[in-house]
C-alpha cells in the first residue's frame, strides 16, 4: 500500500517536494513509524523529520496513533508563526472559517477588529505584526510565509475557543497574511474584545503566543545575502501542549 504525505516549508524544501508517497505494508502505520520510514529514506533530513508533529486529517496526532491510507497525513514541521508552498506561489489565497481568515491579500487592522466590536464589551485591542528592517544585525529584504491553510484555521478557532474558555464573554479574531510580506507590511493581525480591560490584555498576549505554538504556519527570512526558516524561538517545541 502507499501513503501520501504532505510536507511543508524547510521540509519541503529538504525533500524536493510539497508531497511524499511512502509505501507500507498493510493498510496502517503509527506516526513514529512513518517518521522512521521517511527518516531512512531521506536520511539527510532526519533530524527534522524527527522533530516534527504529524498531523491526521488535520489536527496534531502523536507518535504513537494510528494512520490510515486514507487519511490526510502531513508532516509539520517546527512552526513559527515560511514561504509559501509551490502550488500556491502563484495563486490568490483567501479563505475564512469563522472570525478566522488566511489571505494573500493584504491586512487592516479595521477589518478584523470590526468583527469584535459588542456592545457589552469595555475593552477591545488590536495586535499588529510586521515584517522589520532588521533582526539581529541582519537586514531583512521581505518575509515569505506558508500555511497548512485548512488546518491553520482550525488551529485559530481551536485559539478563540481557549480564550473564551479562559476569559468568559471574550470575541478573538485573527486573520494571517501568507506569501510575500515585505518591510513594513503587516503579517497578521488579533483582535480581542472582552468586558474589562485586564482580560483584555491578558487575552490579546494569549493569542499571539498560542499562535506561535500551534498554528501551522511557517516563516522564512529573506536577507540581502541569504535566507532561513525561522522555527520556535523559546524552547522545545510541543504543539499538543494542554494549557
Amino acid at each position: 500500500m502507499q501513503l501520501v504525505v504532505r510536507v511543508f516549508a524547510g521540509l519541503s524544501d529538504a525533500l524536493g517536494a510539497s508531497t511524499v508517497t511512502i509505501d507500507i505494508h498493510g493498510e496502517t502505520l503509527t506516526g513514529a513509524e512513518l517518521k522512521e520510514l521517511l527518516s531512512r529514506a531521506y536520511p539527510a533530513a532526519g533530524g527534522l523529520i524527527r522533530t516534527a508533529f504529524i498531523a491526521k486529517n488535520q489536527a496534531y496526532a502523536s507518535d504513537s496513533d494510528l494512520l490510515f491510507v486514507t487519511d490526510e497525513i502531513a508532516v509539520i514541521p517546527p512552526v513559527s508563526g515560511g514561504q509559501q508552498e509551490p502550488a500556491l506561489r502563484s495563486s490568490v489565497v483567501d479563505e475564512s472559517l469563522g472570525l478566522h481568515r488566511i489571505t494573500t491579500s493584504p491586512l487592516t487592522a479595521d477589518e478584523v477588529s470590526v468583527k469584535v466590536a459588542d456592545d457589552e464589551h469595555g475593552a477591545s485591542l488590536v495586535f499588529i505584526g510586521t515584517t522589520r528592517r532588521t533582526t539581529l544585525g541582519q537586514r531583512t529584504v521581505l518575509l515569505e510565509y506558508e500555511a497548512y491553510v485548512p488546518m491553520a484555521l482550525k488551529t485559530l478557532q481551536q485559539i478563540s475557543d481557549e480564550i473564551r474558555s479562559r476569559w468568559p464573554g471574550s470575541l478573538t479574531a485573527i486573520s494571517h497574511r501568507i506569501g510575500t510580506v515585505p518591510v513594513g507590511e503587516t503579517s497578521v493581525v488579533i483582535a480581542v474584545s472582552t468586558p474589562h480591560r485586564a482580560d483584555c490584555y491578558e487575552a490579546s498576549r494569549y493569542a499571539i503566543e498560542r499562535l506561535k505554538e500551534i498554528v501551522p504556519i511557517w516563516k522564512k527570512e529573506v536577507w540581502e545575502d541569504g535566507s532561513q526558516w525561522k522555527g520556535p524561538q523559546s524552547g522545545p517545541w510541543n504543539p499538543m501542549r494542554t494549557t
